[in-house]
């Protein structure tokens, strides 16, 4: 049911479900001074926008996403920006990289599923990092449930939102360069645009 809900999403924008320009977060993420990865990994990276951004930037990106349309969609898009990214069409539950396969930078960016399916995932993009790297992570937080009207972005159940604790708990290890829970103004395409409650957190790998 939900990969079919995911596939018809994005059937039917194939020029990009959330727009062409990368996610805020990734922006700020890759602007920092002590940013210096040259690979990455985008977890639940739907049609590409944000490892499109990143190779273009000359990072060599590995994406993984359960939509196998959103996969063909996000190549296409990457063959029209003169971009090469290695996609891999696989569930973020069962999906493992190659044994001693590393990144410097791993972004997980709205995923929108079950608190076993996303802390599964978080911990599989921690323990992709190579010494030194930096998990990046952006969602709604629970507090964006209770939102109304104008308000009401993002998927409607707090199961499905993060906040800070959990993804502590999480990974307990990590080196938190930050950890924020607030409002942001979103402009991402035409389904996240307004006010949110959003949960950011990155964290380093010692």
């Amino acid at each position: 049911m939900v990969l079919s809900k995911w596939d018809e999403k994005y059937a039917a924008a194939p020029t990009g479900l959330f727009g062409s320009a990368p996610n805020e977060y990734v922006r700020q993420i890759t602007a920092r001074s002590d940013f210096r990865a040259r690979t990455a990994l985008c977890i639940a990276d739907g049609d590409g926008r944000n490892s499109r951004f990143l190779a273009l930037r000359g990072i060599a990106v590995t994406a993984v996403d359960l939509s196998p349309v959103g996969c063909a969609n996000g190549e296409a898009l990457d063959a029209a920006a003169g971009v090469s990214v290695k996609r891999i069409v696989g569930d973020v539950v069962v999906w493992q990289p190659a044994p001693a396969e590393t990144w410097d930078a791993v972004f997980v960016m709205y995923l929108q599923a079950p608190q076993a399916v996303r802390m599964a995932a978080l911990r599989c993009g921690f323990e992709a990092l190579g010494t030194g790297g930096i998990l990046a992570v952006e969602g709604f937080s629970k507090a964006q449930a209770g939102e109304t009207g104008d308000g009401a972005l993002g998927p409607g159940s707090p199961e499905l939102m993060y906040d800070l604790d959990e993804i502590h708990g999480c990974l307990p290890e990590a080196q938190i360069v930050e950890a924020f829970s607030g409002r942001v103004r979103l402009d991402q395409g035409g389904r996240h645009r307004g006010l949110a409650h959003v949960v950011r957190f990155a964290g380093r790998k010692l």
